[in-house]
């Protein structure tokens, strides 16, 4: 079974959205966030457990408190957003957390995108620890499609070799969607998400064959194993090139580092990825023929024409999991809250 379930309630605690948003902004600032930076940060964590994404969820905590600790983030500094320059939006986050860079720079980036058709959001000097969609549906909520790319620490090897050079490298896409949730879909391109192999080595579960290898090169399913040698790129080497273009565009393009110059900043001492991000932003209304209502029938089409057969758009069971936790809370693992309370204190 995955760990990314916990089918036991017994176990589980059911929490209103806003308490749990307390509680992790507590947390963060007993560890010397700001305020502003706390709760930023207990917005995206919490984001991800209402839509029972357990590895970007409020676990999340747990590893943003070992990189408080090993003293590699700034925790007090405010995002340095750079005048626009056309279409493209900068700002530094100064090796402060990424949530609240990126609160700071969406106005100026929905704003420049409506000017030019398109905006380029170039986020810098960050540690990203979330998801990127909670990114992208903030985008789509202003009616435009967004495209998000970050690399990680290199624990990824090429198709082809054993030896870590990509990040998990995860890509994210959203399509606003009138008077619905929108389309998104957010997935590393590595064969599971760094978050989901340490959920399963937290629990002692293996990993689905195909993730990672030993350190001889070896195919393992054991995520210690995998964790000491290397990833895997999803789809062999269609998943190898997309991971290359990340480390690309959102490294090498805007000037920032890669995920091996990102694990070697780490010194080994286990922090969360530090480097940079890529958003992009379209406007439909400037970027289409002028009939954005036409647009908007076409792209539904799309949608139906893939639910009509009884397939899912991506991100549908995160939706569904949204709605059972405003009716029901936001469901927690006992075991993980009792963690994250012991740490506000």
């Amino acid at each position: 079974m995955s760990p990314d379930s916990y089918p036991d309630e017994a176990a589980t605690l059911h929490l209103p959205a806003e308490e749990l948003q307390t509680l992790a902004s507590r947390v963060f600032q007993h560890l010397g966030l700001s305020l502003p930076h706390a709760e930023a940060m207990a917005r995206t964590v919490v984001a991800g457990q209402r839509d029972d994404c357990q590895s970007h969820g409020v676990y999340r905590i747990l590893s943003c408190t070992q990189t408080i600790r090993a003293g590699k983030v700034a925790l007090q500094v405010e995002p340095v957003l750079a005048p626009a320059s056309g279409a493209v939006v900068r700002v530094d986050a100064g090796y402060g957390f990424s949530p609240l860079a990126f609160e700071r720079a969406l106005p100026a980036l929905v704003e420049t995108t409506r000017q030019h058709g398109i905006g380029a959001l170039v986020i810098r000097h960050c540690f990203h620890f979330s998801a990127l969609w909670p990114e992208v549906e903030a985008i789509t909520a202003h009616g435009l499609a967004a495209l998000a790319l970050t690399p990680s620490h290199a624990w990824v090897a090429p198709a082809g070799g054993s030896r870590p050079v990509f990040g998990t490298n995860p890509i994210a896409f959203g399509w606003p969607r009138p008077g619905g949730h929108p389309f998104v879909f957010d997935f590393a391109t590595s064969a599971i998400a760094r978050g989901d192999l340490e959920l399963h080595r937290r629990a002692g579960t293996p990993l689905p064959a195909g993730c990672g290898v030993d350190a001889q090169g070896r195919p393992s399913t054991d995520p210690v194993a995998v964790a000491q040698g290397a990833m895997l790129a999803f789809g062999g080497h269609k998943g190898s090139a997309l991971s290359a273009m990340v480390e690309l565009m959102a490294g090498a393009l805007i000037g920032d580092w890669m995920s091996q110059e990102s694990l070697a900043f780490d010194e080994g001492v286990g922090a969360i990825p530090c480097h940079g991000e890529l958003v992009l932003a379209f406007d439909p209304a400037r970027l289409g023929a002028g009939d954005l209502a036409a647009q908007q029938q076409q792209a539904e089409r799309l949608f139906h024409a893939i639910t009509g057969q009884g397939a899912r758009l991506p991100s549908q069971r995160r939706f569904e999991a949204r709605a059972r936790s405003l009716q029901r809370g936001v469901a927690v693992p006992r075991a993980l809250y009792a963690e994250i309370l012991a740490l506000a204190e």
